[in-house]
């Protein structure tokens, strides 16, 4: 399971650089012209000290100078333009990979929302993307450093092959260490990212309900989950850091090793004649010159561990495939007045429910008319507003809006066709306007105001400090319950669905401000198609006609007063209603 899960990480890695090709391979050219320069420096110094120096020829010295202040300059620019493009690249990673997590959870279905977490979606979208970006600024880098190991130990060879072997012997063991240390070190890492996304969860919750942690006096509560899940990062995080302190200091000590050998074998050899002082001086840099990329060596297994680990999350999310999906041969919706049909609709949450939502369920919404579902609580009206606009597939029967099943047309169209007023306002933040506008942007101010003034918001609106152009913050949350609703109404409005669906939408509205809403609804709902899921009588009161679910299917059909007067199952649910609300 665990080699799959590293293949499919290395899967989506190899993927997205694959699109990246050229960029990542002008970085790694220029990384190799950067190494020539730096390695040939070592060479030239060589040269410069037995020619030059040794010889006592100040033309030959100066010319040498130069060519190494040439090499110096080459190596500089290198250096720059391959930080350059290896950051480029990992940032164009980084944002190509975010843009294709957020287009799929935008495109996954409710069910899957239902159950994710928003914290570990936010830590894939942030952390593991951070960790991924930081892997695809490395390849340039550890390419140069590549062939600088491998050309300086070529040119240590030439100079004296029984040398090098002293410097180089331990570089076997570096390897070795370093195949040990990443197999150690990948459980810690993925048990790092996976406490970091429980701990982000936790702070998204507690700062996006703070209101509901204050209400209740719950901030010790939170904290305390807070510090737990910080103790269980900062465990895993000790644990990647005792599995480093195990391997690193031995892959830095060895090519140490190898350099007290070169400066005690070659320093004699120097004294015996058989190496020149410029050939000892340049076999020391270069085997300092290999030093720092065999220390780097423990980095680089290690980021590659923390990238693969957060690429295989990444890649975990990537792969949930979407539920609700266009049909291979999906149609247009079919231009219509608003007709819904619920025909024999069968339709469960989930699999391990005992009975379903809905049983059976036949409903005929004639167009231009309203009507109110009424129910008790899990009797599942709102489940039906849910599956109009087809946030659910069904388990049978068919939903039909003028005549086509919502499964065969574009879900885009369906969703257009239906416009929702929600019992949880939700607002961003913004200004007044972009919310009202939030789904037609480029809507212009009249049609902004007209949608206002439909839904009764106008009058507040123009008393906010600056009227449309107000920015409400986060949730709307400096407005008023009434206020929020309103504006979602207007939202709704400016959307212009031939289906409009009012999921209780003044259940958290004061009942004594509860009249400015329902004049404002009874406007919208003139001559539209309305579904109006609702427990108030006087919200009731605004349909055509009333339905009563229970246990799944329609149990009693009229108007509210007929109901009122016939049916005792009718009087029970709003008096349970009524009740609950008051308490």
């Amino acid at each position: 399971m665990e080699a799959t899960s590293k293949s499919r990480g290395r899967t989506l890695l190899t993927s997205q650089l694959r699109t990246q090709w050229l960029g990542v391979l002008i970085g790694v050219l220029i990384s190799l012209v950067w190494s020539a320069g730096k390695v040939s420096v070592p060479k030239v110094v060589q040269v410069a000290i037995d020619r030059g120096v040794e010889a006592g020829d100040s033309d030959a010295l100066l010319r040498w100078v130069i060519v190494i202040g040439v090499l110096g300059l080459m190596s500089a620019i290198g250096q720059g333009f391959r930080r350059y493009f290896a950051f480029r690249e990992a940032r164009w990673c980084e944002a190509a990979l975010r843009d294709r997590i957020y287009a799929h959870i935008q495109r996954l279905h409710f069910a899957f929302h239902d159950t994710a977490a928003t914290g570990q979606l936010m830590s894939r979208a942030n952390t593991d993307l951070q960790q991924i970006q930081s892997f695809v600024v490395m390849i340039p880098m550890t390419v140069g450093n590549g062939v600088q190991v491998i050309a300086a130990t070529i040119i240590l060879l030439t100079i004296n092959p029984l040398l090098t072997v002293l410097a180089l012997g331990g570089l076997p063991f570096v390897n070795m260490l370093g195949k040990r240390f990443s197999d150690a070190l990948h459980p810690q890492v993925m048990a790092i990212q996976e406490e970091s996304a429980q701990l982000a969860g936790v702070v998204e919750e507690s700062v996006a309900g703070v209101r509901v942690v204050k209400g209740f006096g719950a901030e010790p509560i939170q904290a305390q989950r807070l510090r737990k899940e910080a103790d269980d990062v900062f465990d895993a995080s000790v644990g990647a850091a005792a599995v480093r302190a195990r391997f690193l200091p031995a892959s830095e000590l060895i090519p140490n090793v190898g350099l007290v050998l070169v400066l005690g074998y070659g320093g004699h050899q120097v004294l015996d004649g058989a190496l020149t002082i410029g050939e000892l001086l340049a076999f020391n840099v270069y085997v300092v010159m290999l030093i720092w990329p065999l220390r780097m060596l423990g980095q680089i297994i290690a980021q590659w561990q923390r990238s693969v680990a957060a690429a295989e999350r990444v890649a975990a999310l990537l792969d949930t495939e979407p539920e609700i999906v266009d049909a291979p041969d999906a149609i247009d919706l079919p231009a219509g007045p608003g007709e819904v049909r619920f025909e024999n609709v069968t339709f469960g949450y989930s699999e391990m429910q005992a009975h379903p939502v809905l049983d059976g369920l036949d409903l005929v919404i004639e167009a231009g008319t309203s009507v109110a579902v009424v129910g008790a609580t899990g009797s599942g009206k709102t489940t039906i507003a849910r599956l109009i606009p087809r946030f659910y597939d069904i388990a049978s029967g068919r939903i039909t809006i003028d005549g086509c099943d919502i499964r065969d047309a574009k879900i885009r169209d369906v969703r257009r066709a239906v416009g929702m007023v929600f019992e949880d306002t939700f607002l961003f933040s913004g200004s007044v306007a972009d919310n009202i506008a939030f789904a037609d942007p480029d809507a212009d101010r009249a049609a902004v105001e007209r949608a206002a003034r439909l839904a009764g918001a106008h009058d507040f609106i123009v008393r906010l400090p600056e009227g449309y152009e107000t920015e409400i913050g986060e949730r709307g949350f400096s407005l008023s319950g009434g206020q929020r609703q309103r504006i979602a109404i207007a939202r709704a409005i400016l959307a212009d669905p031939r289906i409009l669906i009012l999921d209780d939408a003044t259940s958290s509205v004061d009942p004594t401000k509860e009249h400015e809403i329902r004049d404002a609804l009874n406007e919208v709902m003139t001559g539209r198609t309305t579904i109006v899921i609702a427990h108030r009588p006087a919200t009731i009161a605004l349909a055509d006609r009333v339905v009563l679910i229970d246990e799944g299917r329609i149990v009693a059909a009229g108007t509210h007063d007929e109901l009122l007067l016939t049916n005792a199952r009718y009087r029970e649910v709003l008096a349970a209603a009524m009740e609950s609300e008051a308490a």
